[in-house]
């Protein structure tokens, strides 16, 4: 890889990071489940008038889109307004990864390595110490909701792996026509049918922009940015080259909201974080054989894929963000 483009990987992960501020900011002024909602409602819009839609099975798109949007986005917003650090919620969410190995070999039939479960079981260990930090401190709910957000986003992996999509990042744009509805009717029952609207409106005022920046950043620069830099460099490389890349996200969702947000992480705390990030890192990555001369060489079928959500971040192990 050059160094172009490891700066641009890099970036992508420095914008993906960013993500879980921008939540942050918006969540201080929007309730979680129309944020959620107003995020694939900016990119649905122009999706359906000017995006031609990908060749790939109805079924699949909305299983997607419920997944990998909805339940992801929906139940992570909603942690993070309940208390969930968004830093640790960084961290937390990249769970996706073991969570969609083992739905693969559940739900498909696939096998999993040992190098994969000694990470499956390292994620669980973090995520283990992480539970039961936030247990002392009674605050156990946001980080339940954090890990069936990361559940949520295996769902969609495992709904975008069927799919199969002639074009993946016109699949992963599409992906966000599905839960404007769904999250709308969430925030209209649980938040107030008209509570939402009226965020809405007040964020056009002087007291609301920074809101409104977070939520067009959250939806255009973490989703249509930094997914269209990560396909162009899965053309390039190797999907086991540029995945890695990906695990500087938490890094900087921690940083960040350590520098801006005064999130500090106790011993435990940052124990667990780096457990998670090493078993998720340990288990999406291969180790290299050489291909007979005879034969092309095999993509690895079990890294990032050619669209990320977000949140970012999407791969075939764990689908963008991301947030």
């Amino acid at each position: 890889m050059s160094a172009k483009d490891r700066f641009l990987a890099a970036f992508v992960a420095l914008l993906w990071g960013l993500n879980f501020l921008a939540v942050r900011i918006g969540l201080d002024h929007y309730p979680p489940f129309f944020l959620s909602a107003l995020r694939f409602l900016v990119l649905a819009v122009p999706v359906v008038l000017f995006v031609p839609r990908p060749k790939a099975p109805l079924r699949w798109l909305v299983l997607y889109g419920m997944g990998f949007g909805a339940l992801q986005f929906g139940l992570l917003f909603l942690a993070i307004d309940q208390g969930m650090p968004s830093g640790r919620a960084s961290v937390v969410v990249q769970a996706a990864a073991p969570f969609t190995m083992l739905l693969g070999a559940a739900l498909l039939g696939e096998r999993i390595s040992r190098r994969q479960l000694g990470g499956i079981a390292l994620a669980v260990i973090g995520m283990t110490v992480i539970a039961v930090e936030r247990a002392r401190s009674a605050a156990l709910l946001p980080l339940l909701l954090t890990v069936l957000a990361a559940l949520g986003w295996a769902l969609g992996n495992i709904a975008g792996r069927q799919a199969r999509p002639d074009h993946p990042l016109r699949f992963a744009l599409w992906m966000a026509v599905v839960p404007p509805v769904p999250l709308l009717a969430l925030s209209a029952v649980m938040e107030g049918p008209a509570t939402g609207w009226r965020a809405l409106g007040a964020s056009f005022g002087d007291d609301g922009w920074p809101a409104l920046v977070a939520l067009l950043y959250t939806a255009l620069a973490g989703s249509v940015v930094g997914s269209g830099i990560w396909t162009t460099l899965l053309k390039r490389y190797e999907a086991a080259t540029v995945a890695p890349f990906s695990m500087l996200v938490p890094v900087v969702g921690v940083t960040v909201a350590w520098l801006f947000l005064d999130e500090r992480l106790t011993g435990w705390a940052a124990a667990g974080s780096v457990a998670v990030v090493g078993g998720v890192l340990l288990g999406s990555t291969t180790s290299r054989r050489k291909a007979p001369a005879n034969r092309p060489p095999v993509r690895d079928g079990l890294t990032r894929p050619a669209a990320q959500s977000p949140a970012e971040p999407t791969s075939r192990v764990q689908d963008t963000n991301r947030s």
